[in-house]
């Protein structure tokens, strides 16, 4: 018996040790941790169950049958995150680069399998360098394996993929597929052909870093959600990224202790908004004012930054926070805004998180630029995402609310359950100085200035809107947290069905 329990202490030991000591050290000298230093980084000390430790590759080509590491290239179990259930599998670049074979896709669609039937959220850490090609079709058949579940899995557990290293080529097809996608600054990039592949069939030369990497994927494709500095601060905040979310679509969202009373004034909030309707603040001041504890975790900060989305709680439940950003474009929505915000609200939508929408938006973005882009249908898919959701929808219209962008903005009219608005709200079709010179085209500069405050009067108040019951009621900025809380409070039981159908067709 003591023979038996050396002998899998030694296979242990050897699983452990991945690629070796060598490998080991330069995965170091990187600046990257082992997939199982980040594995215990992320999970709750002790908490990590570890499948497959032993599995290898069955491959016999090009010499790979000399080569076999226990492990295969991936390490796979499940743990808690604060005491809560998730999957995980982290690629481990010391044994063959990461490299996908069938067996290491075989480890990854288990715990995929399991995540989906215990209804629990999934996370992978990609540090890998594609398929292995000793093994030809077998590994690009483990990845379509892996992207199906992907896809069953969609809007039933969250899945989260963070980068932390190479990912190209079909890597990159998994992580495209989950709810977010975080990178590692400097030491993470995704491509799906890497630089040597880009200057042989467009003559292009570009490093990696500029084709993939962070920076890239955060402020320009949009492809990242967002980029820590190093490995154990992304692995942190996704353990606070975790605490946000509901373990499933069937699950309610987490509750955590409320550390401030949601009727507490805060009497700041009554000169956020500038005298001139052209002078921008700052909406995150809002968002910080009205979130627990002045805690939020923002989505996708880098990129199109004229619009804000993230978690926060309120009462200790999360919520989800759209909001136009004053200080950048004027809170205007372009293409850009409309997407970010559109999935933002999808995936709120499919794990019953409630919505609080904090509207300042001129109207959308004029010019060639964004028509030849497709405005139009990229506004529509924010129109689509507000107007399908069922869940708690608050929205507080602190100033401008122009246009068709009021509409898109959680209107009344997309079944906005509650929708307040400041006393320095505006609601109109455009701003008065343009209505006017358009209505009065041609007229004197005095009898355009008399009909502009005419018009501000008569339409720009928020009690018209009031008035017609667009707009429940016209609150003080100091009570927003109160009235917002109790709000959602008093949404808890809404129980609202969209016809059936096997599923939508928004405007992709």
């Amino acid at each position: 018996m003591q023979d038996l329990l050396a002998e899998l202490e030694a296979r242990r030991e050897r699983a452990r040790a991945g690629g070796g000591e060598a490998r080991i050290a330069a995965q170091h000298r990187k600046g990257k941790l082992t997939a199982r230093e980040r594995l215990s980084v992320l999970l709750d000390e002790g908490s990590f169950e570890e499948f497959d430790m032993f599995v290898e590759h069955r491959g016999t080509d090009f010499g790979m049958a000399e080569q076999r590491i226990p492990g295969d290239g991936v390490v796979t179990g499940w743990g808690t995150i604060n005491g809560r259930t998730v999957f995980v599998f982290a690629k481990d670049f010391t044994v063959f680069g990461g490299s996908l074979s069938e067996a290491h896709a075989e480890k990854v669609q288990k715990v995929q399998d399991l995540a989906l039937r215990n209804r629990a959220p999934i996370i992978g850490l990609y540090d890998a360098g594609g398929a292995r090609i000793q093994e030809g079709v077998a590994s690009l058949g483990g990845y379509a394996e892996i992207f199906q579940r992907n896809i069953l899995a969609s809007g039933v557990i969250p899945q989260i993929s963070v980068i932390m290293g190479p990912c190209a080529g079909g890597d990159v097809y998994a992580p495209a597929m989950t709810d977010f996608i975080f990178m590692v600054r400097d030491t993470s990039y995704m491509f799906v052909t890497g630089p040597d592949v880009v200057k042989t069939v467009t003559n292009e030369t570009v490093t990696a870093e500029e084709l993939g990497g962070a920076g890239i994927h955060t402020t320009r494709s949009s492809i990242a959600d967002g980029a820590f500095e190093n490995d154990v601060e992304a692995l942190l905040q996704i353990r606070r990224l975790v605490d946000y979310l509901p373990a499933s679509n069937t699950s309610p969202v987490p509750t955590l202790a409320c550390g401030r009373p949601v009727d507490e004034a805060d009497a700041s909030l009554d000169t956020l908004v500038p005298d001139s309707a052209s002078q921008p603040y700052d909406i995150k001041e809002l968002i910080l004012k009205t979130v627990d504890d002045g805690d939020f975790f923002e989505i996708q900060a880098a990129f199109a930054r004229n619009i804000v989305t993230g978690f926060g709680r309120i009462e200790g439940r999360t919520v989800g926070i759209v909001a136009n950003q004053p200080l950048v474009l004027a809170g205007v929505l372009d293409s850009d805004a409309s997407r970010k915000a559109a999935r933002f609200v999808r995936f709120c939508d499919c794990f019953s998180i409630p919505l609080v929408t904090f509207v300042d938006v001129p109207g959308f973005l004029p010019g060639t630029a964004q028509e030849y882009g497709g405005l139009i249908k990229h506004g529509a898919k924010l129109l689509f995402a507000y107007g399908e959701a069922t869940v708690p929808k608050v929205t507080v219209i602190t100033r401008k609310a122009f246009g068709g962008a009021y509409d898109v903005m959680a209107s009344k009219h997309l079944r906005g359950d509650v929708n307040y608005a400041w006393p320095t709200a505006q609601i109109a079709v455009m701003g008065a100085k343009g209505a006017v010179e358009i209505i009065y085209r041609g007229r004197d500069a005095e009898t355009i200035a008399a009909r502009t405050a005419e018009y501000e009067a008569r339409f720009l108040s928020p009690f018209v809107a009031a008035e017609r019951g667009y707009v429940d009621e016209v609150i003080m900025p100091h009570s927003t947290r109160r009235r917002v809380s109790r709000a959602l409070a008093m949404l808890r039981g809404k129980d609202l069905q969209n016809p059936w159908k096997k599923h939508d067709n928004i405007p992709l």
